[in-house]
C-alpha cells in the first residue's frame, strides 16, 4: 500500500499490485521482471524511462496460501543471512527468496517488503509494518545492524536465535502432543462407549430379569444421562474452552493466573519453567550481543519469555537497572530465576562479557529442556496407559459383571 499525502491530516490510499513484465534491454536482449505499482501505465512509464522497450505487462494473481508461521520466518531469516554473507545484494536476496518459497502468502509478504526497500525504506521499518510477522526483537535487531554496517552479522545471530527458540518451542509442542492425543482419542473411545455400546447392553440385561450389580446400574445411569443430554455436555465443554480461551488471550489477570499454574504444574511445570528461563536467556545475550544497551534490551526480553510472569518481572528488572542496579541484584531480588543463572550473570558483569556468560546459561537450560522432554515423553506413556486402563477397563468390566454372574447361576 502508498499513500499520496493531501493538505492537512487526509492521505488517500493507493493500493499497489505486482507486475510481471517483458522487454528488450537497448542492446536488444530480452529481459523479464516484476514491479509492484499501482497501475499497468505506471509500470509502463518507469520502465520506458530505464531505456526498456515494453513487450508485455501482466497483472500477476497472488494465491491465498497457507498461513504464514514462524518456521516460515526463522527459515527466511537463515536465508537472507546466508545470502548477505555470500554478498548477494539485498533486493536480489528477497527476489530469490520470495520465487523459492512454495507457500503463495509468504511470497507476498516478501514482495511487498521488497517493494518498499525499493522505495527507500529501510528494512527494519519495512518489517515493522508487519508486526504479526516481525516482533521488536527481530526489528531492533535489523534496526542496529543497518546502523552499524554489520547487517549480514545481525542477521546470522538472529537465525541462530530464531532456530534456537523455534526448537525449543518445538520440544515442547512434541512433549504435550503425545498425552493431549491420547486424551482426545480416549474421550472419543469413552463418547462411543456410552452412546451406542452401554445401551445395546441395556436392552439385553432387561431381558434377563434378574437384579443387576451396582457398578452395572451406575455405568447405566451415566449412559442413560450421556445418551439424554449429549448436546449438552458437549455444548458445555466447547463452550467453556472457547470463553476461557478468550478469556486467557484478552485478561491479563487470567494470564498471570494460568502462567503461574503452568509453572508450579507437578509434571510439566520444571519442563516449561526451563524452555521460560532458556529464552529469557537467550533472547538477552542476543540482544546484548548486537550492541543493543542493556535498558533497550529488556524491552524485547520479557515477551519473547512467552510467559507474562516473567515479563511483568522483566519490567521491574527493567525499571531498577534504569535507576543504576545492577542486572545480577535486579534478578536476584525477584526470586524467579535460578542460583547457578545469578552467579553467570555476576561473572559475566565483573567480566564484561555479560553475552557470552548468558549465552552459556542458555546452552545449559536448552540441553536440560531436552533432557527433561525426553525424559517426561517416558514418564508419561505408562501413566496414560494406567488411566485409559482403568477408565474403559472399569467400563467394560461393569458391563461383563452380570454376564459372569449368570454363568455362576447356569
Amino acid at each position: 500500500m502508498a499513500t499520496k499525502a493531501l493538505p492537512g491530516n487526509a492521505r488517500i490510499v493507493v493500493k499497489e499490485y505486482t507486475f510481471a513484465w517483458e522487454g528488450r534491454d537497448r542492446a536488444g536482449k530480452t529481459i523479464k521482471g516484476e514491479m509492484r505499482s499501482s497501475g499497468q501505465a505506471v509500470v509502463n512509464s518507469t520502465l520506458r524511462r530505464q531505456g526498456i522497450n515494453v513487450l508485455s505487462i501482466k497483472k500477476k494473481r497472488m494465491k491465498r496460501g497457507k498461513k504464514i508461521v514462524e518456521k516460515d520466518i526463522t527459515m527466511f531469516t537463515r536465508q537472507l543471512a546466508t545470502m548477505m554473507r555470500s554478498g548477494v545484494p539485498l533486493l536480489q536476496a528477497f527476489e530469490i527468496v520470495s520465487k523459492g518459497t512454495a507457500n503463495p502468502a509468504v511470497a507476498k509478504l516478501f514482495t511487498e517488503i521488497k517493494g518498499d526497500v525499493e522505495t527507500g525504506t529501510s528494512l527494519s521499518m519495512a518489517f515493522r509494518k508487519y508486526p504479526l510477522h516481525f516482533d521488536s526483537l527481530f526489528c531492533n535487531l535489523v534496526g542496529a545492524g543497518e546502523q552499524a554496517g554489520i547487517l549480514d552479522d545481525l542477521l546470522d545471530r538472529l537465525a541462530t536465535y530464531k532456530e534456537k527458540i523455534l526448537a525449543i518451542k518445538g520440544k515442547i509442542k512434541s512433549a504435550l502432543f503425545y498425552p493431549a492425543a491420547v486424551l482426545v482419542v480416549s474421550f472419543v473411545v469413552v463418547t462411543v462407549i456410552m452412546l451406542w455400546v452401554i445401551p445395546a447392553f441395556k436392552e439385553v440385561f432387561t431381558s434377563f430379569g434378574a437384579d443387576l450389580p451396582a457398578p452395572t446400574l451406575l455405568v447405566m445411569g451415566m449412559s442413560d444421562y450421556f445418551v439424554k443430554y449429549w448436546y449438552l455436555i458437549f455444548g458445555t465443554i466447547g463452550g467453556v474452552y472457547y470463553f476461557f480461551m478468550q478469556a486467557w488471550r484478552r485478561s491479563p489477570a487470567v494470564q498471570m493466573a494460568m502462567d503461574r499454574i503452568l509453572l508450579k504444574a507437578p509434571i510439566f511445570g520444571p519442563v516449561i519453567e526451563k524452555a521460560t528461563i532458556a529464552r529469557w536467556l537467550r533472547t538477552l545475550s542476543t540482544m546484548f550481543a548486537a550492541g543493543v544497551p542493556l535498558v533497550e534490551a529488556l524491552d524485547s526480553v520479557g515477551g519473547a519469555a512467552g510467559n507474562i510472569v516473567y515479563l511483568n518481572a522483566t519490567k521491574k528488572i527493567q525499571q531498577q537497572v534504569a535507576t543504576g542496579t545492577s542486572l545480577t541484584v535486579a534478578m536476584q531480588s525477584l526470586n524467579l530465576f535460578p542460583n547457578m543463572v545469578i552467579q553467570m550473570a555476576a561473572i559475566g558483569e565483573e567480566s564484561g562479557s555479560l553475552d557470552s556468560m548468558l549465552g552459556k546459561s542458555a546452552d545449559i537450560y536448552e540441553r536440560e529442556v531436552d533432557e527433561a522432554v525426553e525424559s517426561l515423553s517416558s514418564l508419561m506413556e505408562p501413566l496414560i496407559m494406567v488411566v485409559l486402563g482403568t477408565i474403559i477397563g472399569g467400563l467394560v468390566v461393569a458391563m461383563y459383571l452380570p454376564i459372569f454372574k449368570l454363568g455362576q447361576v447356569v
